[in-house]
């Protein structure tokens, strides 16, 4: 009998130290993940869907602000006459703007007919991310020019003016440069005003 009483007794004793026990085991579990703690943290992986960290972030490439950063880094090389890393910054922006642009294009049509409001903002950015994508590749085309290079030139300047069509300003000034560079012999727009169609009787 006084055994049998002895370990119910033990028994009480020992609930509450377990259950003290259990509690302190998830505190020490968050005690190890604290800032302070010296073990390495793990990098993002950028594919992982639970990844939710935005990519308008000034540190993100595969945004506007990012391809805005290329450029004028690309000016800043021009500027120093670093002709080699313009063309690569140029480059870079040009290819981040066209992704840009393909994304925002491809959002517009998923919700034309859904909802106007998200489809027609969706518009506005590809539009804008195209034209950036456009001024870039002008500047390459330059770029290219000072390199005496306008077999790398025409191609680039011939894009754009497919891209901005010969009537806006970036396709005039375009098709001026290959004027300049006697790839065209037909000055446009007509000196003196005119249209350039002419009318025949």
């Amino acid at each position: 009998m006084n055994t049998a009483a002895a370990v119910t007794l033990m028994h009480r004793a020992f609930l509450p130290v377990l259950a003290v026990l259990s509690l302190l085991s998830p505190v020490n579990a968050q005690v190890s993940q604290l800032p302070g703690n010296t073990s390495q943290p793990q990098p993002i992986d950028p594919n992982d869907p639970n990844n939710l960290r935005p990519v308008t972030q000034n540190s993100s490439l595969l945004s506007i602000e990012g391809g805005d950063r290329l450029v004028k880094e690309a000016d800043q090389a021009v500027s120093s006459q670093n002709y080699p890393l313009a063309v690569k910054k140029l480059q870079e922006a040009r290819q981040v703007f066209n992704q840009l642009s393909n994304f925002y294009q491809d959002l517009n049509s998923s919700f034309s007919g859904i909802d106007n409001r998200v489809s027609d903002s969706q518009r506005q950015k590809a539009l804008l991310t195209a034209q950036k994508r456009d001024e870039a590749t002008f500047q390459l085309a330059l770029v290219h020019r000072a390199q005496n290079q306008p077999e790398l030139a025409v191609p680039l300047l011939i894009q754009i003016i497919k891209s901005q069509n010969p009537t806006r300003d970036l396709g005039k000034k375009a098709y001026k440069q290959l004027f300049e560079l006697g790839f065209v012999d037909s000055p446009y727009p007509k000196e003196g005003g005119g249209s350039s169609s002419s009318s025949q009787k």
